[in-house]
């Protein structure tokens, strides 16, 4: 497969992923957090699909134009560690839906930031909420979710809080 074929999958899994964890956290209140902005592009695509949600983004240094871009108040800059392990103290068991992105290319890299995340996870999570990662960061208390059809077992992952 073609780096370009790869690219496209990994897009097409990660709107498949998004629609359907949207659906399943329709009837939940609270923000959404997404973790990596990026190019804004998963955070524009939250923002159609959610629109009466507020999103609040995790990110180290915005690299997106303004267009896909949140306004300052909910835009987190720092290290995801850091951020996370402050974010409790307002939004405790507040947070229906998770989006994670945070794949380096680098294994070992992407592993390590994965248990940070995940370790943050549970107080912050509402009961019911989702997370949607293209890492894998399932912790104690969470259940897989059968991935939308066409999506490849591993390329992404849904986990449901119980």
């Amino acid at each position: 497969m073609s780096r370009l074929d790869s690219v496209i999958r990994r897009l097409q899994a990660q709107r498949a992923c998004l629609d359907k964890a949207a659906a399943l956290i329709a009837a939940l209140p609270g923000p959404i957090f997404e973790l990596g902005l990026g190019q804004g592009r998963t955070y524009d695509h939250l923002r159609r699909i959610c629109p009466e949600r507020e999103i609040f983004v995790f990110e180290r240094e915005v690299a997106a134009g303004a267009e896909c871009a949140p306004d300052c108040e909910r835009l987190i800059l720092g290290d995801i560690r850091d951020t996370l392990a402050a974010a409790p103290r307002r939004f405790a068991r507040a947070v229906p839906l998770v989006h994670s992105d945070i794949g380096t290319g680098d294994a070992d890299l992407n592993a390590e930031l994965a248990a940070g995340i995940a370790e943050y996870l549970p107080a912050l999570l509402c009961p019911g909420g989702i997370v949607v990662s293209d890492q894998d960061l399932a912790f104690p208390g969470t259940a897989p979710i059968e991935l939308p059809e066409g999506v490849r077992t591993g390329r992404y992952h849904i986990y449901r809080v119980e």
